[in-house]
């Protein structure tokens, strides 16, 4: 009988790991299915440049995985029991051996009234198409708000003011603006925004969110017709809802190989793990995390199913990469625990970069049997515990 192998999610995280596993495994021993609410492949990192208008490729999931033995199957998860090793889809369910548990992360309202009901977000696809609608709708002159002052929150209000020179654009701080870059790149982030007319609303807390604007902490009030919430991100609930041992944040905890501490038979990539990196700083929810987190996970899988030795865990960061519109970005240098060195690229060198990576990311999903030699091995018997 194959050893049934099922991926939920195919964003970076999920789609990197099955193909990487179609390259190990020989389908002979192994079947390999591929969960996915989407038909598509969704470039997540580029929903700002969505949501302003920009058309992005389609990439069907079945014309991706054609002849890779990958079966894609397009369902949305609504369960797992861990116990049983089953997956509750919305047109049915199916058994697994090993589970890879790749949904990702979600918009979060962080607790703030009003921010489900009156705000926009980028998390997907469906809410970037709906950000997009609503900011085509916008005359000249009205006052857009982008809360959050991460990589996603700086990425976008610089798309939006450089789409649209003619709307009143802002962003809103809990800290200083790029507070956590080196002084070279903080200092270009400050031109750029200088360059776009956006106004930042530094070390600034909201409290509320309305039809016309937020509101701080200090009972000040941010007008605005279109406020886009980017201060957090969540994951989904559905691992926490089961046996498996998940942190505070409802990740699943996982270790070197990103296998489950608590079950051995499932393992979490991207967002939704809780993985050990350099120095032991646990991973942070990006692309930059999601596809060394796949192929470590399908490595190891590939590893003890064919009774050769575990891969190595060197996962660490290089940089941290913000675009600043299509011409102009900031590519930050950091050390393996992601801490900034004084070190920065930016401007159009930094943004060719940037989109350099953007497309590589995306290539990498679009030829998964392209990106390593094949080496389909074949699984050996699991040892029998011998009682004492």
């Amino acid at each position: 009988m194959k050893h049934r192998i099922v991926v939920l999610g195919a964003g970076y995280a999920g789609a990197n790991a099955a193909g990487r596993l179609a390259k190990r495994l020989h389908p002979a021993d192994t079947e390999i299915t591929l969960v996915n609410a989407d038909a598509e492949f969704v470039e997540r990192v580029r929903m700002h440049q969505l949501a302003t208008g920009q058309d992005l490729r389609h990439r069907a999931l079945t014309d991706l995985f054609a002849g890779t033995g990958v079966r894609v199957r397009q369902a949305r998860v609504a369960a797992v029991d861990v116990d049983r090793k089953t997956v509750s889809l919305d047109d049915g369910e199916i058994a697994y051996d090993t589970l890879i548990y790749a949904l990702g992360s979600t918009a979060a309202d962080c607790g703030v009234p009003g921010v489900t009901e009156h705000a926009h977000f980028l998390a997907g696809k469906e809410s970037a198409l709906r950000l997009r609608e609503r900011l085509a709708g916008l005359a000249a002159g009205e006052a857009v708000l982008v809360v959050g002052g991460g990589l996603t929150g700086i990425e976008a209000v610089t798309e939006i003011a450089e789409a649209r020179p003619d709307l009143d654009v802002a962003l809103a701080a809990r800290g200083g603006l790029g507070d956590w870059l080196s002084e070279k790149a903080q200092a270009h982030l400050r031109k750029a925004f200088a360059r776009l007319g956006i106004t930042a609303h530094e070390h600034t807390d909201i409290a509320g969110v309305e039809p016309t604007g937020a509101v701080t902490a200090d009972g000040r009030v941010l007008p605005a017709r279109v406020t886009v919430w980017t201060a957090g991100f969540a994951v989904h609930p559905i691992a926490a809802a089961t046996t498996l041992e998940v942190s505070a944040t409802g990740q699943i905890v996982v270790d070197e190989t990103m296998r489950s501490v608590s079950h051995a038979d499932v393992y979490a990539v991207g967002d939704a793990a809780f993985a050990p990196g350099a120095n032991g700083t646990p991973l942070r929810m990006s692309c930059a995390s999601g596809v060394p987190t796949a192929y470590q996970a399908a490595d190891a899988i590939a590893a003890r199913l064919t009774g050769r030795a575990l891969p190595e865990n060197k996962i660490g960061y290089t940089a941290q990469c913000v675009s600043l519109g299509r011409h102009d970005a900031i590519v930050q240098w950091v050390h393996p625990d992601d801490r900034p060195k004084p070190s920065a690229l930016t401007g159009k060198p930094a943004a060719r970069l940037k989109e350099l990576i953007c497309t590589s990311a995306a290539w990498s999903v679009s030829h998964p049997t392209l990106m390593l030699p094949a080496r389909r091995r074949h699984t050996v018997p699991a040892p029998v515990a011998v009682s004492a």
